[in-house]
């Protein structure tokens, strides 16, 4: 195995001994930081949207873009819904299933069409969102609020995508679906908590 997969694979399964801390923000008042930091400080929520962007990097063009702009987008309506009080069941596990099988996607090298591919972005995105949405602050913009946890998941898929660029060398192809895997195991942990 590749040193920086090694390196990686042992970065994740150290997240997975970490309780979520995505729900915590509360200390931080509301607005911008706020919803900028909850998903920075969710490792479930990490690794699910590292692996939006690893997966969009690893099926290449129009994948590499239309996964890290469907997921936000839907995301943020996801959010609306948290705003707004609407439940929706099984959010824990779905966050979790998100890191399990999009992780498992890269791994296994699955190549689905894109309709498919953003289909199972937007439904697991929908989780993520009414995850950060619930959340919101009493004292937070719901607007400003959405704003950071937006452009903190931009950024978390433009580190997947940065890392899926080694996908076009044969060792990197193997570090790749080696994070894939990483992050697939990762979520399987969380899947466990969420039960």
């Amino acid at each position: 195995m590749p040193s920086i997969a090694r390196s990686l694979l042992c970065l994740l399964l150290s997240l997975a001994a970490l309780p979520a801390f995505a729900h915590s923000t509360e200390h931080m008042g509301g607005g911008f930081v706020a919803g900028f930091m909850h998903p920075l400080l969710g490792p479930d929520h990490v690794v699910a949207m590292v692996a939006v962007g690893l997966w969009g990097a690893f099926l290449g063009a129009p994948a590499l873009w239309v996964l890290p702009v469907v997921f936000p987008l839907v995301m943020a309506m996801g959010g609306v819904l948290g705003v707004l009080g609407i439940p929706l069941p099984g959010v824990e596990v779905g966050i979790a299933l998100s890191a399990v099988l999009l992780g498992g996607m890269v791994a296994f090298a699955v190549r689905p069409p894109l309709w498919v591919a953003g289909l199972m972005v937007a439904v697991f995105a929908v989780f993520h969102g009414h995850a950060h949405g619930t959340e919101l602050p009493h004292e937070s913009s719901p607007l400003v609020y959405s704003l950071g946890f937006v452009i903190a998941t931009g950024m978390l898929h433009l580190a997947g995508i940065g890392f899926g660029a080694l996908v076009n060398s044969p060792a990197g192809r193997i570090a790749v679906r080696t994070a894939g895997g990483a992050i697939s195991v990762v979520g399987l942990f969380f899947l466990q908590g969420a039960m």
